[in-house]
């Protein structure tokens, strides 16, 4: 490609008016740009605040330090909730969530529940706790497992257990097939 190129200085020819354009200013705001948010851990952290802050059903129905939750689900005899308010029903096995924070203690129970229902078995008890150790709002672990265990389909009744099983720091829990 020498200079007498006729290519290039047809070329030159077109552009010799060209001008090349004026840089414009970019606006400066005299700020930063902000960094990344972590949008879904935001989220999910509202969402379990939310959850705390939320008057829930299973409040004012007995979960409270030291008193007696109970449950039967719609079409369970008053006598097959007192058969196992008195602990009628042997224990087939149990868990114990106490200690846990509430999301290891929400999948363990899951799973626990889960094999029990494979394995057939019908009375098992739960140890949540009495919430000794929980802030001024009470216990903690005892309001959320009413709640989880009133959402199981395969959750018959259940109530706080005898002094000697744990009292209202466990509960014994009737399985049904889901």
């Amino acid at each position: 490609m020498h200079d007498d190129d006729p290519d290039r200085a047809l070329f030159r020819a077109a552009m010799q008016d060209v001008r090349p354009l004026r840089r414009r200013p970019q606006a400066s705001t005299g700020r930063r740009r902000p960094a990344p948010v972590p949008g879904q851990r935001l989220a999910d952290d509202r969402a379990v605040l939310r959850e705390l802050l939320e008057p829930s059903a299973d409040h004012g129905l007995g979960a409270e330090l030291g008193e007696a939750i109970a449950y039967a689900r719609p079409g369970v005899q008053r006598r097959t909730l007192r058969k196992l308010r008195r602990g009628h029903y042997s224990v087939m096995a149990e868990v114990d969530l106490h200690g846990l924070t509430v999301d290891p203690a929400k999948r363990l129970l899951a799973d626990f529940l889960n094999d029990c229902r494979d394995r057939r078995l019908h009375c098992v008890r739960v140890i949540h706790g009495k919430g000794r150790r929980s802030p001024n709002t009470g216990p903690v672990l005892k309001h959320k497992v009413d709640r989880w265990l009133r959402q199981r389909e395969d959750v018959l009744a259940f109530c706080s257990a005898r002094p000697v099983d744990g009292g209202t720091g466990a509960v014994y829990v009737l399985l049904g097939r889901p």
